[in-house]
């Protein structure tokens, strides 16, 4: 059906299950503003964002004992709504399909051992643009990626940095948002990311460490374009701590090597600890898990 190829976006989230047996879901709210925010973007039909939050409550609660209770495990929820008409053309569709997948999901890094990704940084692919749907979660947005993601694997490399623009602005990692925790050029001690300007990917955890790190308050947290030009000065003064993803698979995911424009750039993040990653890793764990009560978590 030409419309259900045209018209597909889906959502990514995660059920946690604590010490105390209790299931719950982190920052679901988030997922269903974007959910709707993509559903408009594709002229799909509207929908409740409390209804489905408390279908899905529902479902969960229902598998719950899928929901794997070991470190770093999860239960990964993926609502999905997909146009069904069942004709060819372009056009508003008239019918869809709304539904939820669930599937429990082992820990990213097993044994809470980090393993640091190494990055292609190639400007002659983008994966966004200005005036595009880059910052939807959109099934389009994917496919496109994974035939670069090859090229990476050829070169050498584990994911793709994303470049934009002539000053090759660094935007995501793979499908991953991208954070800086390094010493500005104005001497101020800086966790930075790129801003939500239509091409970034408004993540839920990419958020939540932003959340996390002003509550802190121990360091600038700022969202900013970055050049490669910018970062490769930093490189070569010293600047730079710790570079990382973030994203609902991996939560926090260290960078220890960009290859760009033929040069591997080594990224000192493992041998800063890496301090602030292991930071963030062990404060979502804690919140996540039930150790430590907090209002991001819906009890299933």
């Amino acid at each position: 059906m030409a419309a259900a190829a045209l018209r597909q976006l889906f959502e990514g989230m995660k059920a946690f299950k604590g010490r105390d047996q209790c299931v719950r879901l982190f920052r679901p709210w988030l997922n269903m503003d974007r959910m709707l925010r993509s559903a408009l973007r594709l002229c799909l039909p509207s929908f409740d964002k409390v209804e489905l939050l408390q279908c899905i409550r529902r479902l969960v609660e229902v598998d719950k004992d899928w929901v794997p209770d070991s470190s770093g495990t999860s239960l990964y929820v993926r609502p999905v709504l997909i146009g069904n008409e069942p004709s060819l053309g372009v056009g508003n569709p008239t019918r869809a399909l709304l539904f939820v997948i669930l599937c429990p999901v082992g820990a990213y890094f097993p044994g809470d051992a980090l393993s640091p990704v190494s990055l292609l940084a190639d400007p002659s692919f983008i994966r966004a643009w200005v005036g595009g749907v880059g910052d939807y979660k959109l099934g389009g947005n994917y496919g496109p990626t994974v035939f670069v993601q090859q090229e990476a694997l050829k070169k050498g490399c584990e994911q793709v940095l994303w470049l934009y623009g002539p000053d090759h602005q660094l935007t995501e990692v793979g499908t991953m948002n991208i954070f800086i925790f390094w010493t500005h050029e104005d001497g101020a001690l800086e966790l930075v990311t790129p801003p939500l300007d239509g091409v970034i990917l408004p993540g839920v955890v990419r958020q939540s460490l932003l959340d996390l790190a002003r509550t802190w308050g121990e360091f600038r947290v700022a969202e900013r374009k970055i050049t490669m030009k910018e970062f490769l000065q930093a490189l070569e003064d010293g600047r730079v701590r710790e570079v990382f993803g973030s994203g609902t698979a991996c939560q926090v995911c260290p960078v220890h090597r960009i290859l760009y424009q033929g040069k591997h750039l080594h990224i000192p993040t493992m041998e800063n600890g890496p301090e602030l990653i292991l930071r963030f890793h062990k404060e979502l764990k804690a919140i996540q898990y039930g150790a430590k009560a907090h209002e991001w978590m819906l009890p299933v």
